[in-house]
């Protein structure tokens, strides 16, 4: 089973939970009139809808490369975090209306404990369906799974506080903690829905993923080659699972094309074993100059000339577009 296909079935059970979650969540609110599990509710919604968003997404980054669209359809999964996103935002904003308007205007609540014990089970397995999601989607570089797992996990924590407002409720009698822990998860959930909508629409516009690109870094600094003089204009852009990085890589001028195409091979077989086989490279490669002499540790050069004075450490800020490197 390719990634492809591997998302695509984590996705359909994610949709098939929300289902019967909102249907227990839904029971759970009528059971007690409580805003606060209305506010869960709600979210539930919006884990529906935007479960079969993501399904859809997924099958659509699925479908294999076509004359039309030559880097594959892997963006449709930003497109489907990009809904989800604003999705949960709005929920974030309508939860913060109805807490308001409960604290204002106060209702009986009923069934207390049964509702607790109800969104406690819900509450437990979005947790392990978000927690199968993340690994999923890290693990493929899916943007649909990662946003969907986030969301269920950040589920998970709102209900939880839920819960504890609602036994201290409980406990208390006091109606005001309803409205208050509503509010304050509405906010929590706006937030949420911001920080996954902001990332989709860097994926959109092909935002540079620093932290992708410094541990690209890492790992080629650690295990950097006699003949790898140089390394310039590094970028990585991502269309869905698939990753797609082209580079500038400086080796010995003398070499043949074999020997150059072999170093480009290392590169490759590196960087795929680090970061996985949904990879495409597009390495253009440089004979090496005479200014490159000072900063090559190649030993035993016949071409030298100059001295090696330094070998450059490749960073973050130097390796990416428009940087060559020279003394």
């Amino acid at each position: 089973m390719n990634t492809a296909q591997q998302n695509l079935r984590v996705q359909k059970w994610v949709a098939i939970i929300s289902v019967l979650l909102l249907a227990v969540k839904l029971i759970a609110y009528y059971s007690t009139h409580s805003v606060s599990i209305l506010t869960d509710a709600l979210e539930s919604i919006v884990n529906v809808a935007a479960g079969f968003i993501g399904l859809y997404s997924l099958y659509v980054a699925a479908i294999p490369r076509d004359r039309n669209h030559p880097y594959g359809h892997g963006k449709a999964e930003f497109i489907s975090a990009a809904v989800e996103g604003t999705m949960i935002t709005s929920a974030g904003v309508i939860i913060i209306y109805k807490a308001i308007q409960h604290l204002v205007y106060p209702v009986e609540l009923r069934q207390l404990n049964f509702g607790i014990w109800l969104v406690t089970a819900a509450a437990v397995v979005n947790y392990i369906v978000g927690f199968f999601c993340l690994r999923t989607g890290r693990k493929n570089n899916s943007p649909a799974l990662i946003a969907s797992g986030k969301h269920l996990q950040s589920d998970t924590y709102s209900t939880l506080g839920i819960i504890v407002g609602l036994v201290l409720l409980s406990i208390t009698g006091q109606k005001w903690i309803d409205g208050a822990v509503a509010l304050g998860f509405g906010a929590l959930i706006i937030f949420t829905g911001y920080s996954i909508l902001r990332k989709s629409i860097a994926g959109i516009m092909d935002e540079a993923d620093k932290e992708l690109i410094g541990k690209m870094v890492i790992v080629l600094n650690k295990n950097r080659r006699e003949n790898w003089v140089d390394l310039h204009n590094l970028r990585v852009i991502k269309y869905g699972a698939i990753l797609h990085l082209d580079c500038h890589l400086t080796v010995p001028w003398y070499l043949n094309v074999h020997e150059a195409h072999g170093e480009i091979e290392a590169l490759a077989t590196l960087i795929r074993k680090e970061f996985g086989e949904s990879l495409e490279l597009f390495v253009h490669c440089d004979g090496c100059l005479p200014f490159s002499c000072k900063i090559c540790s190649k030993q035993n050069c016949n071409e030298r000339k100059f001295n090696f004075e330094k070998q450059i450490t490749w960073t973050l800020e130097n390796i990416q577009p428009n940087k060559k490197h020279q003394l």
